[in-house]
Formats: C-alpha cells, structure tokens, sequence
C-alpha cells in the first residue's frame, strides 16, 4: 500500500468539485499540498478549509498554456523541494450536440482536457523518472470509456486521455512511475453549469443528473484509497457505472440504454 506520508501532492481544479474535495480530503494527511488552477482568489479559500495550511501552497495555472508548463513545473519542485503525485483533475465538459457544435469547441476541449493534461504530465515524467518513482492519478470520467449524446467532444478527450496514460504506464514500468486512472460518474458539482455549448458559451445550469450525483467528498475518499493501492484503474458512481461493462460486453446493448435514457 502506498504511503502517503511525507509526500507532496499537487492537485490541478483544485478550486471547486472534484479538486476542492481532495484538497481538503488531503489535508488531513501528514502529507504537502499543492493546489492548482486558473483561479487565485477560489484556491485561497480553499486553503483556509485546509489544515494544517502551513504544508499547502497556491500554484495559479492556465492548462490551455502548454508552452509554459516546464516553468511551471520548476515553481511546482521549488515549493517543497520535489513533487510526488500530480493528480490531473482540472477539465472542462460539454453539452451540445455535434451538428450544433463549431469546430473551435473541440479544439478547446482537447487542448485543455488532453493536451494541456498531456503537456503537464510529460513536463514532470522526468522528474520522476530522475526520482526513481512517481504517481500520476488522472481524473477522466466514464464518459472516458464509453460515449453519450451532448459530450461529444468531453468523451474524446477523456478517451485519449486513456491511450495515452496507459502506455505511459506501460514505457516507465521500469522507473517505478505509477498511473492511476479514475473514472467518475455523476458528481455534484458545476461540472453541467461550466460546460460549453455549441458557440462556446457556458451553459449556466446544472442537470438533475448532476445534481443527484454522489457529494465531492465521498468520491475524494474513494480516490485516495485508489491512490494508496495502487489501483491502475477506478470506477466511482451509482447504476450509471454499467456502461463500462456493457460497453465491454455488450455495446448494442449499452447503445439501447444510453438512447432510451438520454441523459444531458
């Protein structure tokens, strides 16, 4: 089991959701933090949740900027002296249907869901891979093992994410380098209401589906539990956790239940 102690841990989407739980989940440990996103003032009070908020520091970062995340990654290193874990939970979803979606949509969910996660986490594997070990826990969706109408272009970047991290995983087996992927259902968080729409805009609403879906702090539990076995792969949700394996075993079937179900 892995050990938490000790370590430092850097969370991107630190300042709401998914990140903001782990954050505080985290803190708890006796372990250093670093928190991460695009918003200064939303990370700082996510600080002051925290205890003890001596051991945790705010790293502002924009994942669309891959030409800066070597500089980054120094600032990262410089804060407690090396970086242990980087768990990519920073992200953007969507909700439009692909007749209704313009081309520029895409290019911005891949170059912050994928790309910007790629960029992160290639600029770091040499530290590690120097260190003779780290974790990366990649925080993707089940949408990134199966698809649904309106997410078009969330479920290829969540894919990709899978390709990619699968094989990094398979290449640094002998660095000691671990990968953890987690793969969330619905959460309750403004995941729907930040999502893009087909011009780009947000949609500014959450969905039932979201709302009924399991409270931040409960899936931050079950991920550090992942994080401390090791798991090469977690599902975290309700009934909507089928589709993985209908998916696997059955796709006409899991094709029937996602268009009976329709879920936005």
């Amino acid at each position: 089991m892995y050990n938490l102690e000790g370590k430092t841990i850097w969370i991107t989407g630190a300042s709401s959701g998914i990140g903001k739980a782990l954050a505080e989940t985290l803190s708890k440990e006796a372990c250093n933090l670093i928190i991460s996103s695009r918003n200064a003032e939303e990370l700082e009070k996510v600080k002051a949740l925290c205890e003890p908020r001596g051991n945790i520091e705010v790293l502002t970062m924009d994942l669309s900027r891959h030409n800066e995340m070597k500089e980054l990654i120094q600032k990262a290193i410089s804060l407690f002296g090396g970086v242990d874990v980087l768990i990519n939970n920073a992200g953007v979803s969507q909700r439009s249907l692909i007749l209704d979606t313009d081309f520029e949509v895409y290019r911005k969910l891949m170059d912050i869901n994928y790309l910007g996660t790629v960029a992160l986490s290639t600029a770091l594997l040499p530290h590690f891979v120097e260190n003779d070990g780290g974790h990366f826990v990649t925080v993707t969706s089940i949408m990134g093992r199966f698809g649904s109408p309106y997410r078009s272009g969330y479920c290829a970047a969540k894919h990709a994410l899978h390709g990619f991290f699968d094989v990094l995983r398979m290449e640094h087996d002998k660095d000691n380098v671990k990968v953890t992927m987690v793969c969330p259902g619905f959460v309750n968080t403004n995941v729907a209401k930040n999502a893009l729409i087909g011009d780009g805009s947000l949609q500014k609403e959450n969905d039932t589906a979201t709302l009924s879906g399991l409270p931040p702090k409960q899936v931050a539990k079950q991920i550090v539990k992942a994080m401390r076995n090791e798991k090469f792969e977690v599902y975290i949700g309700r009934s909507e956790i089928r589709g993985i394996y209908l998916k696997r075993f059955f796709p006409k079937m899991l094709h029937k239940v996602v268009m009976k179900s329709q879920v936005r």
